[in-house]
């Protein structure tokens, strides 16, 4: 497992930064100008001499460039809780609200991807199956086919192509029977608790094909395409004991991890929360069950997790309440576990990589320890404006110049920024 830790080190710690606005991917920011991602990702080794500048030496210059933006008026309106904490001396240096209840957005995905790999384990698999009962004779199947779920957020059309070519190869032209969609790993529940009806929610189907809810619809029309006559009801059921394993299809933990923490993909983040549940024997595995496992994790890093409210695995939950503090002590827990210190740095999107080489060409952030992932959290829906984005992205740069988060200088720190409020009064 330790090498899975330190592979998604600078996944769980940086990746999320771009959509650092909502659960939603979004970044904010004029066309014309410098957004928060670039200000928050501005090159610092410009303050490599602090002590140069006159500045107090770490970790006393923390404290005091983040006191100094604190003092914006803007905070006055504003809820924010921040915790920067040096690994190499194992001790906060600065805190601010560390304990303040804040909805986390997407920095849930940062509890869910360390409640995962110290769950569930590096060789974990994402599981899909087709089976069969009843008897094969001159080519006619007659009797059911069964396709399980696991709630593998990655099952694509290469899968199903897959299953359809193992239908192929044991001679069936011809299904008399039922296909079964067995959807039992789960409950029934399409929608986390606390999700806004009208976001745009991913669908929390243990049996998905490219994302989408069509799994059955998907296998009959291919299975057609390949020339099966399949004379067949479809329905939803479970898999008997004794049913023929025809196939199954497995997507690794880290082929999830990755878009979950590299594009802050919610069906990845549900998936894996939901794995989380049936690793407790639970079937159908529900969410209680995968708050359960969480819930011993926060115990493991020494909180009480009655202090915290955990409603889903992606963030979108308007239910979600933690602190700065249980992210910064989850990621301590995770580093002590094995996570070495970043060892480049880990964009987030797609899209943000691109204007971040254009932005700085040629500029290398070596120096860039670990960082707690997903700093800023608005009012869900809401992107706050210009100033609120500006002043906690100067609090990111400064703990940054202030020589902590590097590898150079021999520091390696974890920070978490929680932002809430601060909207510009209406106009």
């Amino acid at each position: 497992m330790i090498p899975l830790l330190r592979r998604f080190a600078s996944i769980l710690l940086l990746a999320l930064v771009p959509a650092c606005l909502h659960a939603q991917d979004s970044v904010h920011g004029d066309d014309g100008g410098e957004d928060s991602l670039g200000v928050a990702l501005a090159d610092t080794t410009a303050a490599d001499s602090i002590e140069a500048l006159g500045e107090p030496a770490w970790p006393g210059n923390v404290a005091g460039r983040i006191d100094r933006l604190l003092g914006n008026e803007l905070f006055n309106r504003s809820q924010v809780g921040l915790m920067v904490y040096d690994l190499t001396a194992d001790s906060a240096i600065y805190c601010h609200n560390e304990r303040q209840l804040l909805r986390p957005a997407s920095t849930m995905k940062v509890v869910t991807a360390i409640a995962a790999i110290d769950r569930l384990g590096g060789s974990f698999q994402f599981k899909t199956t087709l089976s069969y009962t009843g008897a094969i004779e001159d080519g006619v199947l007659n009797g059911d086919v069964y396709l399980v779920g696991g709630f593998d957020p990655r099952f694509n059309s290469d899968d199903m192509g897959s299953f359809v070519d193992g239908i192929r190869r044991m001679g069936i032209d011809t299904i008399r029977g039922r296909i079964v969609a067995d959807k039992s790993m789960k409950d029934a529940d399409m929608l986390g608790e606390g999700w806004c009806w009208d976001d745009d929610n991913p669908v929390l189907s243990p049996l998905l094909i490219s994302r989408r809810d069509v799994f059955v619809k998907r296998f009959v029309d291919r299975l057609r395409d390949e020339g099966v006559v399949v004379e067949a009801d479809t329905v939803a059921g479970r898999q008997p004991g004794g049913a023929y394993e025809v196939g199954t299809r497995t997507h690794t933990i880290d082929q999830v991890l990755m878009p979950m923490m590299k594009e802050s993909d919610n069906l990845c983040a549900e998936a894996l929360f939901y794995q989380l549940g049936a690793s407790t024997g639970a079937h159908p595995a529900t969410a209680r069950d995968a708050r359960t496992v969480v819930r011993r994790l926060v115990e493991k890093v020494g909180l009480r997790p009655s202090d915290y409210r955990i409603a889903d695995g992606s963030g979108l939950s308007l239910y979600n309440y933690v602190t700065a503090e249980l992210e910064v002590m989850l990621l301590r827990y995770a580093y002590q576990r094995g996570e070495a210190p970043v060892e480049h740095y880990a964009a987030g999107h797609r899209e943000a990589d691109e204007r971040h080489k254009k932005r700085h060409d040629g500029i290398h952030h070596r120096h860039l320890g670990i960082v707690a992932a997903r700093e800023l959290l608005l009012r869900p829906g809401e992107h706050g404006d210009a100033d609120e984005q500006d002043q906690v992205s100067k609090i990111k740069v400064d703990v940054r110049k202030s020589g902590g988060i590097r590898n150079d200088g021999g520091k390696d720190g974890h920070y978490a920024v929680f932002a809430v409020g601060g909207r510009r009064d209406a106009e």
